[in-house]
């Protein structure tokens, strides 16, 4: 179980950062070709969902990797299938039906869970 944790919460931890990281860096004209989304949405509010992202993904890594408090990549993985939940109802809102990717990082999200949970 350790290799399937390390395999799937890192995927998910490296698209996260990336994801989490350039929404906390560029500017909405750089986000806009990538992310529709973000016409509707105020720039803090974009910056503080990449940063939720950016520390998420580092909750996934460090606690395991340290051993310091393991329950909270547990804590993480939860909080990324909150997350997923609410970008997907943010594009069906938008009547933007192309959210394979949500549900794909959302099931990907509720593995790392059981996942999570079976080594804490």
């Amino acid at each position: 179980m350790n290799v399937a944790y390390w395999s799937v919460a890192g995927l998910l931890a490296l698209f996260h950062l990336y994801g989490g990281g350039v929404k906390v860096v560029r500017s909405r004209e750089q986000l806009l070709p990538m992310m529709a989304w973000v016409d509707s949405m105020p720039m803090p509010a974009v910056r503080a969902i990449g940063l939720v992202e950016v520390l998420g993904a580092t909750g996934l890594l460090l606690p395991p990797l340290t051993g310091i408090a393991p329950w909270l990549s547990l804590a993480a993985a939860i909080g990324f299938v909150v997350l997923q939940i609410g970008a997907t109802g943010v594009h069906l809102a938008r009547g933007d039906r192309r959210i394979a990717l949500n549900i794909t990082l959302l099931l990907t999200a509720a593995v790392t869970t059981w996942l999570a949970t079976t080594w804490l």
